[in-house]
Protein backbone atom coordinates (compact mmCIF):
# COMPACT_ATOMS: atom_id res chain seq x y z
CA UNK A 1 0.00 0.00 0.00
CA UNK A 2 2.85 2.40 0.86
CA UNK A 3 4.52 1.73 -2.50
CA UNK A 4 1.21 2.28 -4.28
CA UNK A 5 0.70 5.65 -2.54
CA UNK A 6 4.23 6.70 -3.47
CA UNK A 7 3.63 5.66 -7.09
CA UNK A 8 0.37 7.61 -7.30
CA UNK A 9 1.91 10.71 -5.71
CA UNK A 10 4.93 10.63 -8.02
CA UNK A 11 2.72 10.11 -11.05
CA UNK A 12 0.50 13.07 -10.08
CA UNK A 13 3.43 15.40 -9.42
CA UNK A 14 5.17 14.22 -12.56
CA UNK A 15 2.12 15.23 -14.56
CA UNK A 16 2.20 18.65 -12.97
CA UNK A 17 5.84 18.92 -13.98
CA UNK A 18 4.84 18.43 -17.60
CA UNK A 19 2.34 21.26 -17.24
CA UNK A 20 4.99 23.51 -15.71
CA UNK A 21 7.49 22.73 -18.44
CA UNK A 22 4.98 23.51 -21.17
CA UNK A 23 4.48 26.98 -19.67
CA UNK A 24 8.19 27.69 -19.16
CA UNK A 25 9.22 31.19 -20.04
CA UNK A 26 6.08 32.99 -18.87
CA UNK A 27 6.64 35.95 -16.59
CA UNK A 28 6.23 35.16 -12.90
CA UNK A 29 6.58 36.94 -9.60
CA UNK A 30 7.25 34.68 -6.62
CA UNK A 31 7.01 37.36 -3.94
CA UNK A 32 3.98 35.93 -2.17
CA UNK A 33 4.53 33.47 0.68
CA UNK A 34 4.19 33.24 4.44
CA UNK A 35 5.73 31.56 7.43
CA UNK A 36 3.77 28.41 8.34
CA UNK A 37 2.20 28.62 11.77
CA UNK A 38 0.50 32.00 11.41
CA UNK A 39 -2.98 31.75 12.88
CA UNK A 40 -5.47 33.15 12.99
CA UNK A 41 -5.17 34.49 9.45
CA UNK A 42 -7.62 35.73 6.82
CA UNK A 43 -7.04 36.44 3.13
CA UNK A 44 -9.51 37.99 0.70
CA UNK A 45 -9.66 39.07 -2.94
CA UNK A 46 -9.21 42.58 -4.31
CA UNK A 47 -9.10 45.94 -2.50
CA UNK A 48 -12.50 45.42 -0.92
CA UNK A 49 -10.96 42.38 0.74
CA UNK A 50 -9.27 44.67 3.22
CA UNK A 51 -12.66 45.95 4.38
CA UNK A 52 -13.83 42.36 4.74
CA UNK A 53 -10.65 41.35 6.57
CA UNK A 54 -11.00 44.10 9.14
CA UNK A 55 -14.41 42.78 10.14
CA UNK A 56 -13.28 39.17 10.02
CA UNK A 57 -10.29 40.00 12.21
CA UNK A 58 -12.50 41.32 14.99
CA UNK A 59 -14.06 37.87 15.21
CA UNK A 60 -10.85 35.88 14.77
CA UNK A 61 -8.93 37.95 17.33
CA UNK A 62 -11.67 37.32 19.89
CA UNK A 63 -11.37 33.58 19.33
CA UNK A 64 -14.34 33.24 17.00
CA UNK A 65 -14.72 30.70 14.23
CA UNK A 66 -13.38 31.04 10.70
CA UNK A 67 -16.92 30.46 9.42
CA UNK A 68 -18.39 33.41 11.34
CA UNK A 69 -15.42 35.54 10.34
CA UNK A 70 -15.64 35.08 6.58
CA UNK A 71 -19.42 35.49 6.54
CA UNK A 72 -19.30 38.73 8.52
CA UNK A 73 -16.46 40.08 6.40
CA UNK A 74 -18.03 39.60 2.99
CA UNK A 75 -21.41 40.83 4.23
CA UNK A 76 -19.86 44.31 4.57
CA UNK A 77 -18.92 44.24 0.90
CA UNK A 78 -22.37 42.98 -0.09
CA UNK A 79 -23.88 46.04 1.63
CA UNK A 80 -21.57 48.63 0.04
CA UNK A 81 -23.59 50.58 -2.57
CA UNK A 82 -20.40 52.01 -4.07
CA UNK A 83 -19.15 48.59 -5.14
CA UNK A 84 -20.40 47.62 -8.60
CA UNK A 85 -19.52 43.93 -8.57
CA UNK A 86 -21.02 42.55 -5.34
CA UNK A 87 -24.49 42.78 -3.77
CA UNK A 88 -26.13 46.17 -3.33
CA UNK A 89 -25.13 48.42 -6.22
CA UNK A 90 -23.91 45.54 -8.34
CA UNK A 91 -24.16 46.09 -12.07
CA UNK A 92 -27.21 44.33 -13.48
CA UNK A 93 -27.67 41.80 -16.25
CA UNK A 94 -28.54 42.98 -19.75
CA UNK A 95 -32.22 43.19 -18.78
CA UNK A 96 -31.56 45.46 -15.80
CA UNK A 97 -31.82 42.84 -13.03
CA UNK A 98 -29.23 42.53 -10.26
CA UNK A 99 -28.75 38.79 -9.75
CA UNK A 100 -26.50 37.41 -7.02
CA UNK A 101 -24.43 34.26 -6.52
CA UNK A 102 -22.72 33.11 -3.32
CA UNK A 103 -21.45 30.09 -1.44
CA UNK A 104 -19.92 29.24 1.91
CA UNK A 105 -18.03 26.19 3.19
CA UNK A 106 -16.82 25.17 6.64
CA UNK A 107 -14.14 22.89 8.10
CA UNK A 108 -16.48 19.90 8.12
CA UNK A 109 -16.94 20.01 4.32
CA UNK A 110 -20.46 21.27 4.90
CA UNK A 111 -21.40 23.82 2.28
CA UNK A 112 -24.25 25.83 0.83
CA UNK A 113 -24.84 28.12 -2.11
CA UNK A 114 -27.38 30.29 -3.89
CA UNK A 115 -27.43 31.33 -7.53
CA UNK A 116 -29.49 33.75 -9.62
CA UNK A 117 -30.90 35.21 -6.41
CA UNK A 118 -32.71 38.56 -6.68
CA UNK A 119 -33.76 41.26 -4.19
CA UNK A 120 -31.93 39.81 -1.18
CA UNK A 121 -29.02 41.88 0.12
CA UNK A 122 -26.94 39.12 1.74
CA UNK A 123 -26.72 36.03 -0.47
CA UNK A 124 -23.78 34.67 1.55
CA UNK A 125 -25.99 34.44 4.64
CA UNK A 126 -28.73 32.75 2.63
CA UNK A 127 -26.07 30.30 1.44
CA UNK A 128 -25.19 29.58 5.06
CA UNK A 129 -28.84 28.89 5.80
CA UNK A 130 -28.93 26.47 2.86
CA UNK A 131 -25.94 24.71 4.43
CA UNK A 132 -27.36 24.60 7.94
CA UNK A 133 -31.13 24.30 7.45
CA UNK A 134 -31.59 22.12 4.35
CA UNK A 135 -30.31 18.78 3.03
CA UNK A 136 -29.17 20.57 -0.15
CA UNK A 137 -26.07 22.42 -1.29
CA UNK A 138 -27.43 24.81 -3.92
CA UNK A 139 -30.71 26.68 -4.35
CA UNK A 140 -31.35 28.89 -7.37
CA UNK A 141 -33.64 31.59 -8.69
CA UNK A 142 -37.15 31.90 -7.36
CA UNK A 143 -36.70 28.91 -5.07
CA UNK A 144 -33.70 30.56 -3.44
CA UNK A 145 -35.64 33.81 -3.00
CA UNK A 146 -38.61 32.05 -1.42
CA UNK A 147 -36.31 30.15 0.92
CA UNK A 148 -34.59 33.39 1.95
CA UNK A 149 -37.91 35.01 2.81
CA UNK A 150 -38.96 31.94 4.80
CA UNK A 151 -35.72 32.28 6.76
CA UNK A 152 -36.50 35.88 7.66
CA UNK A 153 -34.54 37.81 5.03
CA UNK A 154 -36.17 41.01 3.78
CA UNK A 155 -36.55 41.92 0.13
CA UNK A 156 -35.21 45.17 -1.24
CA UNK A 157 -34.19 46.63 -4.58
CA UNK A 158 -30.46 46.20 -5.17
CA UNK A 159 -30.24 48.39 -8.28
CA UNK A 160 -28.83 51.74 -7.19
CA UNK A 161 -29.22 54.89 -9.23
CA UNK A 162 -25.54 54.80 -10.14
CA UNK A 163 -25.72 51.23 -11.45
CA UNK A 164 -28.98 51.92 -13.27
CA UNK A 165 -27.42 54.87 -15.08
CA UNK A 166 -24.44 52.74 -16.08
CA UNK A 167 -26.81 50.08 -17.44
CA UNK A 168 -28.84 52.62 -19.41
CA UNK A 169 -25.64 53.98 -20.94
CA UNK A 170 -24.57 50.43 -21.85
CA UNK A 171 -27.95 49.73 -23.50
CA UNK A 172 -27.28 52.33 -26.18
CA UNK A 173 -24.95 49.85 -27.88
CA UNK A 174 -25.62 46.69 -25.84
CA UNK A 175 -22.19 45.24 -26.50
CA UNK A 176 -20.56 42.93 -23.99
CA UNK A 177 -16.79 43.41 -23.94
CA UNK A 178 -15.07 42.21 -20.75
CA UNK A 179 -12.13 44.35 -19.69
CA UNK A 180 -9.35 42.98 -17.51
CA UNK A 181 -9.36 44.19 -13.89
CA UNK A 182 -12.37 46.46 -14.35
CA UNK A 183 -15.08 45.95 -11.73
CA UNK A 184 -17.36 43.90 -13.87
CA UNK A 185 -16.46 40.50 -12.44
CA UNK A 186 -14.61 41.22 -9.22
CA UNK A 187 -15.88 38.69 -6.70
CA UNK A 188 -15.19 39.04 -2.99
CA UNK A 189 -13.76 35.73 -1.86
CA UNK A 190 -12.44 35.20 1.66
CA UNK A 191 -10.67 32.33 3.44
CA UNK A 192 -9.82 32.18 7.13
CA UNK A 193 -7.90 29.92 9.53
CA UNK A 194 -8.97 30.37 13.14
CA UNK A 195 -7.02 29.83 16.36
CA UNK A 196 -8.37 26.27 16.60
CA UNK A 197 -6.83 25.43 13.24
CA UNK A 198 -10.13 25.27 11.35
CA UNK A 199 -10.59 26.63 7.84
CA UNK A 200 -13.68 28.16 6.23
CA UNK A 201 -14.37 30.22 3.14
CA UNK A 202 -17.02 32.39 1.52
CA UNK A 203 -17.53 33.78 -1.97
CA UNK A 204 -20.13 36.29 -3.19
CA UNK A 205 -20.74 38.35 -6.34
CA UNK A 206 -23.26 40.02 -8.60
CA UNK A 207 -21.46 38.38 -11.51
CA UNK A 208 -20.63 39.67 -14.94
CA UNK A 209 -22.09 43.07 -15.73
CA UNK A 210 -24.72 42.96 -18.48
CA UNK A 211 -24.63 39.16 -18.65
CA UNK A 212 -27.47 37.16 -20.18
CA UNK A 213 -30.43 36.88 -17.83
CA UNK A 214 -30.02 33.62 -15.94
CA UNK A 215 -26.24 33.36 -16.29
CA UNK A 216 -24.43 31.85 -13.30
CA UNK A 217 -20.66 31.93 -12.86
CA UNK A 218 -18.23 30.08 -10.65
CA UNK A 219 -18.90 31.92 -7.37
CA UNK A 220 -21.75 29.75 -6.02
CA UNK A 221 -20.22 26.50 -7.23
CA UNK A 222 -18.31 24.46 -4.66
CA UNK A 223 -15.09 23.31 -6.31
CA UNK A 224 -14.97 26.19 -8.76
CA UNK A 225 -15.34 29.47 -6.90
CA UNK A 226 -14.47 27.99 -3.50
CA UNK A 227 -13.24 24.79 -1.93
CA UNK A 228 -12.23 23.92 1.64
CA UNK A 229 -10.62 20.75 2.95
CA UNK A 230 -9.67 21.10 6.60
CA UNK A 231 -6.99 18.43 6.28
CA UNK A 232 -5.15 20.39 3.61
CA UNK A 233 -6.23 23.94 2.89
CA UNK A 234 -8.67 26.13 1.01
CA UNK A 235 -8.80 28.11 -2.22
CA UNK A 236 -11.00 30.77 -3.78
CA UNK A 237 -11.27 32.20 -7.29
CA UNK A 238 -12.19 35.45 -8.99
CA UNK A 239 -12.33 36.63 -12.57
CA UNK A 240 -14.17 35.20 -15.56
CA UNK A 241 -16.30 32.45 -14.05
CA UNK A 242 -16.63 30.34 -17.17
CA UNK A 243 -12.85 29.92 -17.36
CA UNK A 244 -12.67 28.95 -13.68
CA UNK A 245 -15.47 26.41 -14.00
CA UNK A 246 -13.73 24.71 -16.95
CA UNK A 247 -10.78 23.73 -14.76
CA UNK A 248 -12.59 23.30 -11.40
CA UNK A 249 -10.14 25.94 -10.22
CA UNK A 250 -10.46 25.97 -6.45
CA UNK A 251 -10.79 22.21 -6.05
CA UNK A 252 -7.75 21.50 -8.20
CA UNK A 253 -5.65 23.92 -6.13
CA UNK A 254 -6.55 22.14 -2.91
CA UNK A 255 -5.84 18.80 -4.52
CA UNK A 256 -2.42 19.96 -5.70
CA UNK A 257 -1.70 21.17 -2.17
CA UNK A 258 -2.69 17.73 -0.90
CA UNK A 259 -0.02 16.24 -3.12
CA UNK A 260 2.76 18.45 -1.82
CA UNK A 261 2.54 21.81 -3.58
CA UNK A 262 2.63 25.03 -1.61
CA UNK A 263 -0.41 27.34 -1.92
CA UNK A 264 1.67 29.62 -4.15
CA UNK A 265 2.75 26.82 -6.47
CA UNK A 266 -0.79 25.46 -6.67
CA UNK A 267 -2.27 28.86 -7.56
CA UNK A 268 0.27 29.29 -10.34
CA UNK A 269 -0.40 25.82 -11.74
CA UNK A 270 -4.14 26.52 -11.78
CA UNK A 271 -3.50 29.67 -13.81
CA UNK A 272 -1.41 27.65 -16.25
CA UNK A 273 -4.27 25.21 -16.71
CA UNK A 274 -6.59 28.08 -17.60
CA UNK A 275 -4.06 29.31 -20.14
CA UNK A 276 -3.75 25.86 -21.67
CA UNK A 277 -7.51 25.42 -22.01
CA UNK A 278 -8.12 28.68 -23.88
CA UNK A 279 -6.77 29.69 -27.27
CA UNK A 280 -6.68 33.38 -26.35
CA UNK A 281 -6.37 34.77 -22.82
CA UNK A 282 -5.25 38.25 -23.82
CA UNK A 283 -8.42 39.79 -22.41
CA UNK A 284 -9.33 37.12 -19.88
CA UNK A 285 -8.47 37.60 -16.21
CA UNK A 286 -8.58 34.81 -13.64
CA UNK A 287 -7.00 34.88 -10.19
CA UNK A 288 -6.76 32.54 -7.23
CA UNK A 289 -5.95 32.77 -3.53
CA UNK A 290 -5.11 29.81 -1.33
CA UNK A 291 -4.43 29.13 2.35
CA UNK A 292 -2.96 25.99 3.85
CA UNK A 293 -3.77 24.24 7.10
CA UNK A 294 -0.45 25.54 8.45
CA UNK A 295 -1.18 29.19 7.64
CA UNK A 296 0.87 29.43 4.45
CA UNK A 297 -0.79 31.42 1.67
CA UNK A 298 -0.41 32.16 -2.02
CA UNK A 299 -2.00 34.03 -4.90
CA UNK A 300 -1.58 34.17 -8.67
CA UNK A 301 -3.37 35.62 -11.68
CA UNK A 302 -3.19 35.43 -15.45
CA UNK A 303 -2.39 39.14 -15.81
CA UNK A 304 -1.09 41.98 -13.69
CA UNK A 305 -3.58 43.97 -11.66
CA UNK A 306 -4.98 41.48 -9.15
CA UNK A 307 -4.25 41.91 -5.46
CA UNK A 308 -5.01 40.05 -2.25
CA UNK A 309 -5.78 41.44 1.20
CA UNK A 310 -3.94 39.76 4.09
CA UNK A 311 -4.54 40.03 7.82
CA UNK A 312 -2.63 38.34 10.63
CA UNK A 313 -1.58 39.37 14.11
CA UNK A 314 1.49 41.00 12.52
CA UNK A 315 0.26 42.07 9.07
CA UNK A 316 -2.57 44.13 7.61
CA UNK A 317 -1.64 44.65 3.99
CA UNK A 318 -2.37 44.23 0.31
CA UNK A 319 -0.16 41.98 -1.80
CA UNK A 320 0.13 41.91 -5.57
CA UNK A 321 -0.39 38.48 -7.08
CA UNK A 322 2.20 36.53 -8.94
CA UNK A 323 1.20 36.57 -12.57
CA UNK A 324 1.68 34.23 -15.52
CA UNK A 325 1.50 36.70 -18.38
CA UNK A 326 2.73 40.30 -18.53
Amino acid sequence: MTKRRAFLKNTFLGGLGVVAASCKGMAKNHSVSSNPGDKPIVISTWNHGQVANNKSWEILRAGGSALDAVEAGVRLVESDPEGSSVGLGGLPDRDGNVTLDACIMNHKNECGGVAFLQNIEHPVSVARKVMEETPHVLLVGEGARQFAIQQGFKERSLLTKKSEQAWLAWKKESRYEPIINIENHDTIGSIALDKNGNLSGACTTSGLAYKMHGRVGDSPLIGSGLFVDNEVGAACATGLGEAIIRVAGSAIIVEMMRHGMSPQEACEEACKRVIQKHEDVSNLQVAFIALSKTGEYGTASLHKGFNMALRTDKLDTMQEAAFQLG
